[in-house]
């Protein structure tokens, strides 16, 4: 009974596969909540600065209160069921264990975190404040006006970006190691994490055609729809120039 209570894991049986299926699982868990904590870490890094220099350049926030209740329900309750739901593998008895001191955020995961958060803010900066004359569309960056559909394309395109964005990079927090450059490796084994992308490009699509005043957002071309699926699509090449930066670099911070 005192080791019962002492233990982290109890085994109910005295099999010997019981101990190894305990230290694959374990050890699955634990990298579940690290890709989550990455996921939700940059998306966080992401929407504060964005919201920040809205709120200071433009005066209010180019995303709304519902369209962050939208991205809140991606990054907290999507994203946990999508990326903690991962099935364990025979790789993860190959490594040595983690250190009881080891910082449950790596230096290979900030080199991640950060490299993400700096392609997602200047790729969104340039929409924020370039995106008017880059598509020939009216700015929406006037809070006196009223919502217009026409005067709305600009901040729906870039609402549409920021998800795409979050949707791909979800993908890239899947593989945590420094080395692993094919972010679609196992894509499918893990019918859970499909499923919940898939529908969250449905609904994405659905409020961006028919949102109206209620979102905020207005219905945009084929074109507008594809440049911020390309968009978004693009952060997996980012992630392997990100993967080619010393990871020694990021040694020194610490949380």
């Amino acid at each position: 009974d005192v080791a019962k209570e002492a233990a982290s894991i109890i085994l109910l049986d005295d099999n010997f596969r019981s101990i190894v299926t305990a230290c694959k699982w374990g050890r699955n868990i634990y990298d579940c909540i690290r890709k989550f904590i990455q996921f939700q870490l940059t998306i966080n890094i992401v929407a504060l600065s964005m919201a920040f220099v809205g709120a200071v350049v433009l005066s209010h926030s180019p995303i709304n209160a519902i369209q962050l209740l939208w991205v809140n329900l991606i990054m907290d309750t999507f994203a946990a069921l999508a990326l903690a739901t991962e099935p364990p593998n025979e790789e993860l008895l190959k490594r040595m264990p983690y250190g009881r001191k080891e910082s449950i955020i790596t230096a290979n995961m900030w080199r991640n975190i950060l490299g993400q958060s700096i392609y997602q803010i200047i790729v969104l900066g340039i929409i924020l404040f370039l995106g008017p004359s880059i598509f020939g569309i009216p700015s929406s960056a006037h809070p006196g006006n009223k919502w217009e559909p026409s005067k709305a394309v600009h901040f729906t395109i870039f609402f549409n970006t920021f998800v795409f964005i979050q949707i791909f990079n979800s993908i890239n927090c899947r593989k945590l190691k420094r080395d692993e450059f094919n972010m679609f490796k196992d894509f499918f084994n893990n019918p859970l994490f499909f499923i919940i992308n898939l529908l969250i490009v449905l609904v994405q699509i659905l409020i961006v055609e028919f949102g109206g005043k209620f979102m905020k957002t207005t219905g945009l071309t084929i074109t507008q729809h594809l440049f911020c699926i390309a968009v978004g699509a693009f952060c997996l090449l980012v992630s392997i120039l990100i993967k080619l930066i010393p990871v020694r670099l990021f040694e020194g911070i610490k949380l």
